[in-house]
């Protein structure tokens, strides 16, 4: 997360002013207000006449708004299925990812993105498909529409292009306003030849961004990672096995894990205090191994995998307490039943 700021210095042979408390709209003068609305295009939109006293009240989805001419730009076609279930999709991922990682990641959908002129009023504004911050609770969050220049930006912002292209309008504002990573996904029912399905991250390098091939606010997530987590099935044990890998290292970036996460932390424990209430070795165990099956079996339920009635006694038998965080990563990466026991034998090794 990050504030805009810039720097103005004293004119040669002045006498520096003494430092003064910012307001609001002082601040917000200095975020780079971008190109001019005369060089900027949105493909797939059609411009509506919107005063800005009204603006507030807008409820449709707009891609644009500038007070230079209080002018809107709104999609074309109705938003459909296609891009909204695109876009939601990301915060699903990040709520796997962050039960692995055993720390909270929060998704403000397409909340409006504002910049106010020097008076303090809306200058432009524009609306992100999907704000993702890693680190809610150390940020400085919007209540309502988030400003530049006072609010902190999300770590990643994702862009669905169907029947759109960003890279003709709001691709340079967001550079130009600082926020570090954009995520642009044309999904498959969107493609075209100019325009193929994929996802490309764009990573802002000082004051400009450059296209990588992984994501560096969720680590070694690849661009062609992102694009099948975002369109193909959930329940694709490739997909699944990126979503732990992933949360795995932002929990080791952080020191957190699963036992940190409130759904599989409070399971875990929950197993650990039916353990030391048994007040014996054995007893300890078989508090442990009931809690672990607990816990398995409640991340396969979430996940839609159902499990026999066999399965509590087979996992209480069969689990030892050590291996709490490899089951709870087995659970959330496994296809089916059989899938997670496959892959529990197969990473056998004490943790």
């Amino acid at each position: 997360m990050q504030h805009s700021s810039v720097r103005t210095d004293p004119a040669p042979g002045a006498a520096a002013p003494a430092p003064e408390p910012e307001s609001a709209p002082a601040a917000a003068t200095r975020v780079r207000r971008g190109p001019p609305d005369e060089d900027l295009e949105f493909p797939g939109c059609r411009p509506v006449s919107l005063l800005r006293d009204r603006l507030a009240d807008f409820e449709g989805r707009l891609e644009y708004w500038t007070a230079r001419t209080e002018t809107a730009w709104v999609v074309a076609e109705p938003t459909g299925g296609i891009h909204e279930s695109t876009s939601r999709r990301l915060p699903e991922l990040a709520r796997l990812i962050a039960s692995v990682r055993g720390a909270p990641i929060r998704s403000f959908g397409s909340v409006d993105l504002l910049v106010k002129d020097a008076a303090g009023r809306a200058d432009r504004m524009m609306q992100a498909d999907e704000t993702v911050y890693l680190d809610p609770r150390r940020a400085a969050l919007p209540d309502g529409s988030l400003v530049v220049g006072e609010h902190d930006l999300p770590d990643v912002v994702l862009e669905v292009d169907k029947t759109t292209d960003i890279r003709r309008g709001k691709l340079p504002l967001y550079e130009a306003w600082g926020f570090p990573e954009l995520w642009r996904i044309v999904p498959p029912a969107g493609a075209t030849r100019l325009r193929p399905a994929g996802v490309t991250i764009h990573r802002l390098d000082g004051d400009r961004y450059r296209v990588v091939r992984a994501s560096v606010a969720f680590p070694g997530w690849t661009a062609p990672e992102i694009h099948a987590a975002l369109t193909e099935p959930l329940t694709t044990a490739r997909t699944c096995e990126v979503l732990v890998r992933v949360g795995r290292a932002l929990g080791a970036r952080d020191g957190t894990g699963p036992e940190d996460d409130p759904l599989l932390g409070g399971l875990l424990g929950r197993e650990r205090a039916e353990g030391r209430a048994a007040g014996r070795a054995e007893g300890r165990a078989a508090g442990r191994a009931e809690g672990q099956a607990d816990l398995v079996r409640s991340v396969l339920r979430e996940r839609g995998i159902p499990v026999p009635v066999s399965f509590a006694g087979r996992a209480a038998e069969t689990v030892d307490a050590g291996r709490g965080a490899r089951m709870a990563a087995a659970a959330l990466a496994c296809t089916d039943e059989a899938d997670f026991w496959r892959r529990l034998d197969e990473d056998a090794s004490p943790e």
